[in-house]
């Protein structure tokens, strides 16, 4: 049976087997971790779909493209080669003509992998990312109960983790030093590649405005007292972002995808909210924000935060932007310069 690189979300162009969990030439059980998948926004598991020894044909690290074969299941009393033949080196990939391929919501998912779910409690539950946070900082995965959805071991279970056991963490971290090399890749290579394209397919221009923001102040601290209660309170951002979706209903052109021959104005007003993570900048998006209230929208973007910062955001969730507003103002920087989040035609930087 073949494995191969799952697809999640129709977006996806490339991937990578980030870790195998099953060596090569190991049984594996179905429904047993298989390997880590790492694309340009989302890190998963993925899970063996039956029974049998695990081949690998990709190692870990090289970039494939959806559907594309990276190993095989064999069977009990199969023939098993000691060399797969096609074995791709770094960089090629190995396509599988008319591959199936999954996401997530998909009930059938591909030949001999599907990605992990809720229901596999026989293991610990984490992504590539919180397991290499807790590598660097000496932590044992199994002794770490988790928050996240179905007990997943999120980034934030790591640092409370950390903050308990500091002098063990500290001990075991491997330092970077001078001359290291740092791999681009998944979330890294993919934001750079998209920042240097949209420099060059626009001319991008950027206006620096003041805008006396005493009465927000004022707004906000008593939206915080009046919610105070129910646990909302709201951010300056919330409140721009909410500004903003009022004025892209009265200016309908910056809510519209230049298409080259003609411009899309946009039906709906998702606007898109920059978080900085260790490993990059996602942009989670808040769905239909002119339709929302204040408190919607700041439960809401709570909500895009923390997930995105414990590495459990959803593809729906950076799905259909039709403008960014990303913020700085919290480091004291007094002015920069966005790059537009293509095919978006406008960004909004908050000094």
């Amino acid at each position: 049976r073949e494995i191969y690189l799952v697809k999640v979300g129709m977006s996806m162009t490339e991937g990578m087997v980030a870790e195998w969990h099953i060596p090569d030439g190991t049984s594996v059980t179905k429904g047993e971790l298989l390997y880590a998948l790492e694309t340009e926004k989302v890190n998963m598991d993925v899970d063996a779909e039956y029974d049998g020894t695990v081949k690998h044909l990709v190692e870990a690290g090289v970039m494939q493209a959806p559907g594309d074969i990276v190993g095989y299941i064999y069977e009990a009393g199969e023939e098993i080669p000691d060399t797969l033949l096609g074995s791709p080196t770094a960089g090629s990939t190995v396509r599988s003509p008319g591959a199936v391929t999954a996401t997530p919501a998909q009930s059938e998912p591909c030949a001999a992998a599907a990605p992990v779910s809720s229901s596999s409690a026989t293991r610990v539950k984490s992504s590539p990312l919180v397991r290499r946070l807790a590598a660097e900082k000496g932590i044992d995965l199994s002794t770490i109960t988790g928050t996240g959805p179905g007990g997943r071991i999120v980034q934030t279970d790591i640092e409370t983790a950390t903050a308990v056991d500091k002098p063990a963490a500290k001990e075991n971290a491997p330092p970077l030093l001078q001359g290291d090399t740092i791999p681009v890749r998944g979330m890294r290579k993919t934001i750079a590649s998209r920042m240097y394209q949209s420099l060059q397919e626009s001319a991008q221009l950027t206006m620096h405005m003041e805008a006396l923001v005493d009465e927000t102040v004022k707004l906000r601290q008593s939206l915080i007292e009046e919610w105070a209660a129910e646990g909302v309170k709201p951010t300056y951002t919330d409140l721009v972002i909410k500004a903003v979706a009022k004025t892209l209903t009265a200016h309908s052109m910056m809510n519209s995808q230049f298409m080259g021959d003609e411009i899309l104005l946009k039906r709906e007003i998702n606007i898109g909210m920059a978080v900085a993570l260790p490993q990059g900048l996602v942009v989670p998006v808040i769905r239909n924000v002119d339709q929302l209230s204040i408190k919607e929208l700041a439960q809401e973007s709570s909500r895009l935060a923390a997930a995105a910062r414990a590495g459990g955001l959803e593809l729906d969730d950076y799905a259909g932007g039709t403008f960014t507003v990303t913020a700085l103002g919290m480091y004291g920087v007094d002015s920069f310069t966005p790059i537009i989040n293509q095919p978006q035609s406008s960004i909004l930087g908050v000094n």
